[in-house]
């Protein structure tokens, strides 16, 4: 985009995220931040200032002078705000979970549809190094692990930890196993928060896939690490020790002892800062999100599955 006009952005709700998001914005050579919304108007100022952009409590201020904004307020809110933007012409990269229901998401992608505009969806995870580095390795998993724990923050628990944590480990197996889902089961536990705080899911995928997931939000150390097992090898990754290592199955009438063991260097990454340029190249050139709107409803409505069999319980 070397030369090209700097595309105008702006983001609503500059909380703990989205304050991240529009720092990314300021420092990117791809965009102009223009403004930043939030219904506090000392904190839009205390974001905004140091950016060089505007503050405005009101997030239609932005109508007709951006042309990307993300959307880091409440998931509550996420549909109604995403709906006035899209209408408004302006493309949308809205924070995880995309929306409160799966009923507003369907209305989100089919509105990004009709208006020909981009809908892409912040699962984070898709631009961790880690996963980018072996996306190619991943195929026909049989069973995946993984675990996502963390201490207890107030940020986050106006949904469960389904949609708050689990949801980004939902979205990338989903990414990888590409098959429908046909049963879930879960059991989980409010703990410091009246939702449900730590949980455990089995989702059992079409093609035989199984997924076991852990998620908490009140552990006492952190730890994110996901396992894939397939017919050629074990797959083991450490996110936050950027960390990958793959066990490669031995030729056939070998012994276990010539399992050959390999360690995958990831390379430091921003994955906000990825994810960030990746959403400014697709409203430049109108490619299709690495997370479309599809892909952020199917990751909810999974999630809702694992919700519902929890309120069921």
């Amino acid at each position: 985009m070397a030369g090209e006009e700097k595309i105008p952005v702006g983001v609503v709700g500059v909380g703990y995220l989205g304050k991240f998001h529009a720092e990314k914005y300021a420092r990117s050579p791809k965009a102009k931040l223009v403004a930043v919304a939030d219904i506090d108007a000392g904190r839009a100022r205390e974001v905004a200032g140091p950016l060089g952009a505007d503050a405005v409590t009101d997030y239609r201020d932005l109508f007709g002078r951006v042309r990307g904004v993300s959307i880091a307020a409440p998931t509550r809110n996420h549909h109604e705000i995403a709906a006035e933007f899209l209408n408004a012409g302006i493309d949308v990269l809205v924070e995880k979970p995309m929306t409160a229901t799966i009923e507003q998401g369907r209305e989100l992608v089919g509105l990004a549809r009709r208006k020909g505009l981009m809908l892409q969806v912040g699962h984070l995870e898709r631009f961790n190094p880690a996963i980018r580095a072996l996306d190619k390795v991943i195929h026909d998993p049989k069973f995946v692990e993984c675990h996502r724990l963390a201490p207890f923050v107030e940020r986050g628990t106006d949904v469960d930890v389904v949609l708050d944590l689990m949801i980004h480990d939902i979205d990338v197996i989903a990414s990888l196993v590409r098959a429908p889902v046909e049963r879930v089961e879960a059991v989980g536990v409010p703990v410091l928060t009246e939702k449900t705080d730590i949980a455990n899911a089995r989702i059992n995928f079409a093609n035989g896939c199984i997924a076991n997931v852990t998620s908490s939000r009140v552990s006492i150390k952190r730890e994110r690490k996901i396992r894939f097992f397939q017919p050629d090898a074990y797959i083991s990754i450490d996110y936050d020790q950027k960390r990958a290592q793959i066990f490669h199955r031995p030729a056939k009438g070998a012994s276990w002892m010539d399992i050959r063991a390999e360690s995958v260097e990831i390379p430091d990454s921003d994955a906000l800062a990825d994810e960030i340029d990746s959403f400014l190249d697709c409203v430049a050139r109108r490619n299709d999100p690495l997370v479309s709107g599809e892909e952020g409803l199917r990751a909810l409505e999974i999630a809702w599955m694992v919700s519902e069999r929890l309120r069921s319980e």
